[in-house]
């Protein structure tokens, strides 16, 4: 007795073609996607983490998480899948002002990038996301708020604080260098 198995496979071969194209596609087009999206989500999450290891689990996990939400995920599915990951290592609630010297300044120096990224650093964790968002990656207040979940006037007051404390963490970083 002999089992004809040719036939089976025929009729299989171009459906099994097919989805391994289809399957391509769609690995090729995530591809895509992360390496768009990659740098700037692993600079925002480098920014606020400060360690280059927490980046880049914050970069992967973003990406799992927004691959599940859409195989093809769009900017604001990764961005929320970002601002998820950064939730959990910081409370991104609005922060109240501290009382800052508004008068502190720079003096129209230029400021070293090095110092510029230390300052950052030192900001309560919803300014420095509101200040990198807007003022690094040229997000919207209107975009922040939504993506934040608060409204646009805590958006305009975090990006006010921040700045603000900025100029004063500056100017004490240049009067320290200069003593």
């Amino acid at each position: 007795m002999s089992i004809n198995l040719r036939g089976l496979f025929e009729a299989s071969t171009p459906r099994i073609v097919t989805s391994q194209s289809e399957e391509r596609s769609v690995e090729q087009a995530q591809r895509d996607i992360y390496e768009s999206h990659r740098h700037r989500v692993f600079s925002l999450a480098f920014h606020m983490t400060g360690n280059e290891l927490q980046a880049e689990a914050l970069l992967t996990n973003s990406f799992v998480r927004a691959f599940h939400v859409d195989p093809k995920p769009d900017s604001r599915i990764i961005d929320d899948a970002l601002i998820a990951g950064l939730r959990s290592h910081f409370s991104l609630a609005p922060a109240m002002p501290a009382p800052v010297d508004v008068s502190a300044g720079m003096d129209g120096r230029n400021v070293r990038r090095t110092d510029l990224e230390e300052a950052i650093q030192e900001l309560p964790p919803i300014e420095r996301l509101a200040f990198l968002l807007r003022d690094v990656e040229g997000y919207s207040s209107d975009a922040i708020a939504q993506l934040l979940e608060v409204s646009r006037p805590e958006v305009a007051q975090a990006l006010f604080s921040a700045r603000i404390r900025l100029r004063s963490i500056l100017a004490d970083m240049e009067t320290e260098r200069a003593a």
